[in-house]
């Protein structure tokens, strides 16, 4: 056959092997007539089935052998498109995972020592009969703490008064807070003062930043008392609801000797007083005048409470100054003034509204 005719028949347009004569062997004889002589007349006739079979064999055996060199690299062709499709595919995969690694930050790994009932603080009462917790030092992980608040991307607000003689205890305040107050994390100061010439210029956090506003000044600190909770229910209304998740409210005179952070952090907190931490609630200086909207008689009460720093989330805290704020309007009408203040209004709230969590004397 030649190779015309060959690749003629591979692509199926050539006579079929069995029909080209010369390709035809003659017919092998069986072993009994091995001394048999055909005559030439007979060759090719007097094949019985089998060795026709096994001619029809020889050919076809031959055909395909010869085809398979096509079909052989045609195979070997297509696997070899399909290796380099799989190899393309897993570059792919490998450079697609390479470039997610860069951009997703790292998973979070909270590393904490085990709780344990053996650890701790056992000199302390940590939880309050309507089980919120009181924060003392030892009984939370700070670096836990830390952790989970920074997956949030919170920010705080921070408010205080400065007026008259006050703003002398801005620079401790502020300085002391850039080392301890809410550290890493977002912190906006509003400072309420009748002077701003007198804010002292302190380097603050990349995260943190300060905003003063000037008020107008008072001559008696019960007057500052009782205005701030007016001036903080208007901030939080009409200024910190799109961009604030927390608000404390501090004095000015407080400084910074450690860590104040995310643990202190709830729905409405509150800051057990240093002075009646261990007094019992009858010693405690609640109002007792029973005609002030902030009374409380000498056999009720939970805890002591400063006014020196409390906060919460907005609504919460809107809704505290509010109340408070109520409150000393009715008692002024009356010609009332409670025996401390805006914290003898902020005790009778609490009062009736239990903070979700309550600081230890140790943050004052």
């Amino acid at each position: 056959m030649s190779l015309t005719e060959f690749n003629q028949w591979s692509q199926g347009e050539g006579p079929s092997v069995e029909e080209d004569e010369e390709t035809v062997s003659v017919c092998s004889r069986r072993p009994e007539d091995a001394d048999t002589v055909l005559e030439p007349s007979q060759s090719g006739t007097t094949c019985d089935k089998t060795s026709n079979v096994m001619e029809h064999y020889t050919t076809t055996t031959m055909s395909h052998a010869l085809g398979g060199v096509t079909l052989s690299v045609l195979y070997l062709d297509y696997t070899s498109n399909m290796d380099r499709s799989r190899l393309q595919r897993q570059q792919q995969q490998q450079h697609q995972e390479k470039e997610k690694q860069l951009t997703e930050p790292a998973p979070v790994k909270f590393l904490n020592s085990q709780p344990s009932v053996l650890v701790g603080r056992t000199d302390v009462v940590s939880v309050t009969p309507w089980l919120a917790p009181t924060i003392w030092e030892g009984t939370f992980s700070p670096t836990l703490m830390d952790s989970l608040y920074n997956q949030q991307n919170i920010t705080i607000a921070t408010t205080v008064f400065a007026l008259g003689k006050y703003t002398h205890f801005l620079k401790d305040f502020l300085e002391s807070a850039e080392q301890h107050y809410f550290v890493g994390f977002r912190v906006h100061y509003y400072l309420f003062t009748d002077q701003p010439e007198m804010v002292p210029e302190v380097k603050l956090g990349d995260q943190h930043r300060l905003t003063v506003r000037e008020v107008p000044s008072l001559d008696r600190w019960q007057d500052i008392s009782m205005g701030r909770m007016g001036i903080l229910e208007k901030l939080i209304k009409s200024e910190l609801t799109d961009e604030i998740n927390y608000v404390f409210c501090l004095d000015v005179d407080t400084k910074f000797y450690g860590r104040w952070g995310v643990e202190t952090l709830g729905r409405l907190v509150a800051v057990r007083h240093p002075w009646f931490y261990d007094h019992p609630r009858y010693r405690f200086a609640y109002e007792r005048n029973a005609e002030s909207q902030a009374f409380i008689s000498f056999d009720e009460g939970d805890y002591y409470y400063t006014s020196s720093a409390f906060g919460g989330f907005l609504d919460e805290v809107h809704e505290l100054t509010k109340t408070c704020r109520e409150q000393q309007s009715i008692d002024a009408a009356n010609s009332i003034e409670t025996i401390w203040q805006d914290e003898s209004h902020l005790n009778k709230y609490f009062f009736s509204n239990k903070p979700s969590k309550l600081l230890s004397p140790e943050y004052l």
